[in-house]
């Protein structure tokens, strides 16, 4: 009989001992859960159509004052990081956010054969110029139906840092802008998100060309 009840208490210290490890176990599992809810940020991966408004046909690099590189439009390719600043816009709208985009795209123009700069030491021989820009840019995006899967968004204005290629006739490459977007994302699987993005771009001319130029395309975002 003693040894029987030795092992009840045994066993009900072992229940005890059991339940309070699972209770501990889902606490560990709340706080990670709690951990591991989404912060906002992204990192994001886009591609897609772009067009000059204006194209760089005439200059002394790109066709020797011929006017033969005339190609306005082309693709995009780029990425970059969103860091969320704000979940609520200050407390002052639920639901629209703001995030800090930082980003670095490259785009090709249709380019052409022509008679390049190499004329002017005698070669003649047509050859093709590619007509590329480089732009790294900071910009606000608000977000709106924050805790929602699908999440439209806007740029209401960004910072550009433009590189083109080839230089100016002047020999100048470097510039600077504004730019204006808006799109509109859904969440695909937990943090997997795909969007669609059309911006536009003006450019400041301080290369002594036009460098204003359009985007629109697709992207596909991972959060962190």
């Amino acid at each position: 009989m003693q040894v029987w009840k030795s092992r009840r208490n045994i066993g009900m210290w072992s229940l005890a001992m059991s339940l309070a490890a699972v209770c501990a176990l889902s606490g560990v599992g709340a706080t990670l859960a709690e951990d591991t809810t989404t912060t906002g940020n992204r990192v994001f991966f886009r591609g897609g159509a772009a067009g000059m408004t204006s194209d760089r046909a005439g200059e002394l690099i790109t066709d020797v004052h011929s006017k033969g590189n005339d190609g306005k439009f082309g693709y995009n390719i780029g990425g970059g990081a969103e860091l969320m600043i704000t979940r609520d816009l200050w407390g002052m709208a639920k639901g629209i956010a703001v995030v800090g985009e930082i980003g670095l795209e490259f785009k090709r123009w249709a380019s052409s054969s022509v008679v390049n700069g190499e004329a002017l030491v005698g070669n003649t021989t047509p050859a093709k110029v590619q007509m590329t820009m480089l732009t790294a840019s900071v910009a606000p995006k608000v977000k709106f139906m924050q805790g929602t899967d699908f999440q439209p968004w806007v740029i209401p204005a960004g910072l550009d840092f433009h590189v083109i290629s080839p230089t100016s006739s002047q020999v100048n490459y470097l510039d600077i802008g504004v730019q204006f977007g808006g799109g509109a994302e859904y969440r695909m699987w937990k943090e997997l998100w795909l969007g669609i993005d059309s911006r536009f771009h003006v450019a400041s001319n301080q290369t002594n060309t036009v460098n204003n130029y359009w985007t629109t395309g697709i992207y596909g975002a991972i959060g962190f």
